[in-house]
Parts: structure tokens; C-alpha cells; sequence
């Protein structure tokens, strides 16, 4: 079939949650993908994220076919050969004492809140049912119904209520409001390290150092959001690391399978993952021997194949090259590793998804947020020639 005839189907019998970009891809291989047509692309998406490690990475993917093979689900009722070394592995990589496994980020979210609720009446001694976690205007967690409620986006919340309480949201970057939403009842902040969602958005430098020590002052759980900067975005194994800093929660997802399956994780400290007891939260396929198969071949790749080092240094030149652009629309170009957006002034003609149009049709996919801001975050495992075969496109789109 041809792409007109997918997208009415599609169109047809599909909830319309979302509006992709025309092109319906059918294989993947590195920094490229191929839609029904015969058409390459260079994906500069990297599905959110979750394919850092490039799309079909085949070490990846032999891992999970050789564990497919042999055990794929035990549900947690009996213990598996995989999950013990995925735990060892990832808090080595991580310097974790603890590990919790979801399937999905908002998974992770919401295992998160009830952990530091959790603590917060166990060990803090706030009072039964009182218990305030303060999170940042703009951010994305996820969309289950608790996470929506603490939202900033109106299209998330609409007609959706009514929601959990006991979130308290401040400005992105501001640490005096932090300071000043602090009560005895605060249990936890959770933050992204960048707002992905919202843009690419960079706190100021030494934020979240500030954060941290404000924490630690109050007795508040410092929680981080890395499912997208986490696993090597950044030009770091977790986007922590750039201000030396560790969290008492750090969630990570997408790219901690390669793309290959549905994998998340909770990474803690003994004083709140350890307060869990057999029964109070789980999941069927959480910490499934083939997700951990998975999990641990991603993570070992990243290292192996030095895909970290190389999203700094791509990174870099990528940034310096897109803000060589000289076009009157162009209001920002910001970024860190290989999470970069360019943002446009209000009131562009097309805004940014006609320059998302315009680069699909010269072999380049990205997507637009909110109305005016661009996205490149292609796979780690970009080269030099890759993104300057890319700039001659950009540059183009933008003329």
C-alpha cells in the first residue's frame, strides 16, 4: 500500500491523540529510517528518545531474540535469571543502591509518588493524607490522570477532572520559589534536569546544585525526571552529572531499551525504595526477564560503543552549526549534548511544523512543541558528515 492509503485507515479506525507528520516509516537502521514509499530519512526525533542507541541496534536486538528464545515472563511471583544482573548492572552505571522496574515512564512517575507519599508518613512524620510534592510549571511526566493534574498545559487537562491533589507547582529555574513553596508537609520535588516537552528549556547554571542543597536543608526527596535527558542525551549518562550532583529518585525509560521494548526504572537510595513491602506496588511484566535481557544489552552498548562521548561532542557542533543560521525568525537556538531546539519568534508564518514539513520533504524528520520551537535529537550514534549533510538541508528549509 502507499502512504495516502495507511493514513486514511489509520484516520478511520485510530483515536486521534496525536498529528504526525505524513510519512509512514517501515524500517529502521542507525540515524535512518524508511517509509512505505522507498523514501530514507534521517530521524532527528529518535522516538523521543527512546532510540539513542540507534534504531534496530543489532547487538540490541540479538539480545532479545536469543532471550525470547528462552523466558520472556514469569510475572514477579517467581524470580528470574535476568533481573538480578539488571539490578546489579544498572546501579554500578548509575552509583544506585536501589532499583524498581516499570514498563513505562509515567510509570515510573506515578511509582514515584507513592514511594515519596510513602516516606514522607513513614520517615518525614507529615500527617496522614497531607503529604505536598512540588513540581515546575511547564513540565511533562507523563499523561495518566495524577500527572495531568499537576500539568500546566491546558490541552493535557481539559475535560479530564477532577484531579489527585497534593502537588504545588512553581516557575521552572527559580529557586526562591522553591525556597518559599517549602512547608512541613513537602515530601518531594520532582523536576526534569531540561524540560524536554516544553522545548528544550536549559535552567539557569548551578540550579540544580541549588536545588539540591535546599533538599537536603529541608529534608525534601529530590526527584529527577531523566526518562528523555537520562542514558546519554545529554552528553552524560544522566544529565545529573553535569552539575555533580546526585538525586534521591532518578526515573529513566525510553532509551533504557534501545527502542526494543517498554522498559523503566525507578533508581532510589535505601531510605525510600526500602521502605516497600511485598504488595504494595508491583507490575505484571515489571522486571521481566526478556525487558531485562534488553535493558542490560542498551546499557552496555552506550558504554562499549562510547555513544556518550559521542553525544557531547556531536552535540556540540551540531549547536554551534544551527546557530550559524542567520534568518530574521530564529529567536533562540539552545541545547546540551544531543538535545537541541531552535525556537522561532510568535506570530511565524507556519510556525515551527512548516519547517518540520518542508525538512520531511528533504529527508530530514523532526517535530515541532508548542506552535514555535523545533527539536533535533537525533541517535548517539550521529557523525560529523551525518549532521553537516544535514545543515545543507536546514539551512535550506530556512531560506
Amino acid at each position: 500500500m502507499k502512504t495516502e492509503e495507511y493514513i486514511e485507515i489509520e484516520n478511520k479506525f485510530g483515536a486521534h491523540n496525536y498529528k504526525p507528520l505524513d510519512v509512514v516509516l517501515s524500517k529502521g537502521e542507525g540515524i535512518w529510517v524508511w517509509d512505505v514509499d522507498g523514501n530514507k530519512y534521517l530521524d532527528c526525533l529518535s522516538a523521543y528518545s527512546a532510540v539513542n542507541q540507534g534504531h534496530c541496534h543489532p547487538k540490541i536486538r540479538q539480545a532479545m531474540v536469543d532471550q525470547a528464545g528462552l523466558l520472556t515472563l514469569t510475572s514477579r511471583a517467581f524470580r528470574n535469571d535476568q533481573l538480578a544482573l539488571f539490578y546489579k548492572e544498572l546501579c554500578e552505571l548509575t552509583d544506585s543502591h536501589k532499583v524498581l522496574p516499570m514498563n513505562s515512564g509515567a510509570e515510573a512517575v506515578e511509582t514515584a509518588i507513592k514511594c515519596v507519599r510513602k516516606w514522607g508518613y513513614e520517615s518525614k512524620g507529615v500527617e496522614p493524607d497531607k503529604a505536598e510534592i512540588i513540581v515546575c510549571d511547564n513540565n511533562f511526566h507523563g499523561r495518566t490522570l495524577a500527572i495531568i493534574g499537576f500539568s500546566s498545559d491546558d490541552n493535557s487537562r481539559k475535560s479530564f477532572g477532577p484531579f489527585v491533589s497534593g502537588f504545588k507547582s512553581i516557575p521552572f529555574g527559580d529557586i526562591k520559589a522553591l525556597e518559599d513553596a517549602i512547608t512541613p508537609n513537602t515530601v518531594a520535588f520532582m523536576v526534569e534536569p531540561i524540560q524536554g516537552e516544553a522545548g528544550v528549556i536549559i535552567p539557569p547554571i548551578g540550579y540544580l546544585k541549588e536545588v539540591r542543597e535546599i533538599c537536603t536543608k529541608n529534608n525534601v526527596v529530590l526527584i529527577l525526571d531523566e526518562i528523555q535527558t537520562g542514558l546519554g542525551r545529554t552528553g552524560k549518562m544522566l544529565a545529573e552529572e553535569h552539575e555533580g550532583i546526585q538525586a534521591d529518585l532518578t526515573l529513566i525509560g525510553k532509551a533504557l531499551s534501545g527502542g526494543f521494548y517498554p522498559v523503566s526504572a525507578v533508581l532510589s537510595n535505601e531510605a525510600v525504595l526500602g521502605l516497600l513491602k511485598p504488595g504494595q506496588h508491583g507490575s505484571t511484566f515489571g522486571g521481566n526477564p526478556l525487558a531485562c535481557a534488553v535493558a542490560r544489552e542498551a546499557l552496555k552498548v552506550l558504554k562499549e560503543e562510547n555513544m556518550i562521548e559521542n553525544a557531547a561532542i556531536m552535540g556540540q557542533f551540531f549547536l554551534d552549526e544551527l546557530k550559524k543560521i542567520d534568518n530574521p525568525s530564529i529567536k533562540e537556538v539552545r541545547g546540551r549534548g544531543l538535545m537541541i531546539a531552535i525556537e522561532l519568534f510568535e506570530g511565524t508564518e507556519g510556525g515551527a511544523r512548516a519547517i518540520c514539513e518542508k525538512l520531511m520533504k528533504m529527508g530530514i524528520l523532526c517535530k515541532e512543541t508548542h506552535t514555535w520551537t523545533i527539536r533535533f535529537a537525533p541517535p548517539l550514534v550521529i557523525t560529523k558528515s551525518d549532521i553537516e549533510w544535514a545543515m545543507e538541508k536546514i539551512k535550506i528549509a530556512f531560506n
